[in-house]
């Protein structure tokens, strides 16, 4: 890759040197149609992008090339009769050996072979490689060469070129996003197949449990997710009660009645909290804030579990804060300062002022703000996994233990599994699921964002 763009580098000077030439020198560089630097971009990207995608498919192709070689020159009796995961297991050793890791099995002469055979066709094929993208390199650079003219429309050449690669760039994207839903909706529809949707979203017992060989001895399964579902919402619900006042307050605060010293001490404290680790957070629920509650609850004659929903939603909702105030305190400052003059020139307060013109006039950022927080609620993990537990209890006490949605789909992924198990595909069913509730939730927002925007425009 240096290789390559260190060419293009080489390239751009000799194209912009060749359209001055090609002008009659640099006192005459107006008869050019674009100024020399398109002309140089015009060479580095004619230089460059063949021998790009040329070596982007040679290093994609190299590998299964060179293995089918080696596979060939294998003796019979060694690969007659090898399934095709035996057969992957032996061809993953003799890349190990090439390369100097670890084997599974014991190096026999013939491995040893393969393994060395494998070693002169890489570095055969890498050595071709580079001299073959070179080539191309020079040869793309010699058709710059030829077709720069003063008459040329370099400009337009290199927009349009740099316009295709970002449409290229945008649609990996889109199409990465599009595959992560189909893949999921894929392995969504096989659990569908073996469980029956109404027991999935209506049932009250959650126990993936089951029995993975005939001769073993398990339970059925159960994989009703409305516990899932309810654990989720009341820990969001509570990390959002209190994420939002005091991020929202603090936003307001910080934004429309600090001094601008103490804005500029408090803002990036606040901040602080967004860059600390979730497990740090999660330390700190199980260690300090749910032996609280449970000592309070005890005190009161309540029976508080040591896992508790409270526990992981406050400490949570701390989590949050920052995402709220920040993005909260950034639409607000960005509400045009004449309609708060209009506000204070009909003689209302300033508090007046906050609630019924700027809060407003901010609510559409506001709400994407809290909408943020949110999601970022609903995929937590860690916080949940130490200080709410793992237990699927249907209950509607926060001072229960309870589990959620993402804490389930990394248990149900975690260690070797069978991806055609029911317990496994499970893990896809409530990934979906997430997905289809998030999706909800931005389109809720979006609308009313969408209502009120067009007042205040």
């Amino acid at each position: 890759m240096l290789v390559v763009l260190t060419v293009m580098a080489g390239a751009y000077h000799i194209g912009r040197r060749r359209a001055i030439q090609s002008a009659g020198g640099p006192s005459q560089i107006k008869q050019l149609h674009s100024l020399p630097t398109y002309y140089g971009l015009y060479a580095a990207l004619w230089a460059g992008i063949p021998a790009l995608l040329l070596m982007a498919l040679w290093t994609g192709f190299q590998d299964q090339i060179i293995i089918s070689l080696v596979t060939t020159h294998l003796p019979p009796e060694l690969i007659n009769g090898l399934s095709d995961g035996r057969l992957g297991l032996l061809i993953n050793d003799v890349r190990n050996l090439a390369t100097g890791n670890i084997v599974s099995t014991a190096v026999t002469p013939d491995i040893q072979s393969a393994a060395d055979q494998y070693m002169r066709l890489n570095t055969l094929s890498q050595w071709s490689m580079w001299a073959v993208v070179l080539a191309v390199a020079v040869a793309g650079l010699a058709y710059a060469w030829l077709r720069t003219q003063p008459q040329l429309r370099a400009r337009n050449r290199v927009e349009a070129t740099f316009t295709v690669i970002l449409i290229i760039f945008s649609s990996i994207a889109i199409l990465t996003t599009l595959g992560i839903v189909l893949s999921v909706l894929f392995e969504s529809l096989l659990f569908f197949q073996k469980i029956s949707p109404l027991e999935f979203f209506f049932g009250i017992n959650w126990s993936p449990q089951i029995a993975l060989r005939a001769d073993q001895v398990g339970a059925s399964g159960a994989f009703g997710a409305i516990p899932l579902f309810t654990g989720t919402l009341m820990v969001s619900l509570i990390s959002m009660l209190v994420a939002v006042p005091i991020g929202l307050l603090s936003a307001i605060y910080l934004s429309e009645y600090a001094h601008r010293k103490v804005r500029a001490i408090a803002k990036p404290a606040l901040e602080i909290l967004a860059g600390i680790p979730t497990v740090v957070y999660g330390f700190f629920a199980a260690l300090t804030v749910a032996p609280i509650i449970r000592e309070l609850g005890m005190s009161f004659g309540l029976d508080v579990a040591s896992e508790s929903a409270l526990a992981a939603g406050l400490v949570m909702g701390v989590m949050i804060i920052p995402f709220v105030s920040s993005l909260s305190d950034d639409v607000i400052n960005a509400v045009p300062q004449s309609l708060r003059d209009g506000s204070y020139a009909l003689g209302a307060t300033q508090s007046e002022t906050i609630r019924r013109v700027v809060i407003p006039a901010a609510l559409p950022g506001i709400v994407g703000g809290i909408l943020l927080a949110v999601s970022r609620a609903i995929g937590e993990t860690m916080i949940v996994v130490m200080a709410a537990g793992l237990a699927a209890n249907l209950t509607a006490n926060p001072l229960d233990s309870v589990t959620t949605v993402t804490v389930q789909i990394v248990t149900l992924l975690t260690g070797d599994q069978e991806f055609d198990s029911a317990k496994t595909l499970a893990a896809f069913a409530l990934g979906l699921t997430l997905f289809l509730v998030t999706l909800t939730l931005n389109v809720i927002a979006l609308s009313i964002v969408r209502k009120y925007r067009e007042q205040y425009e």
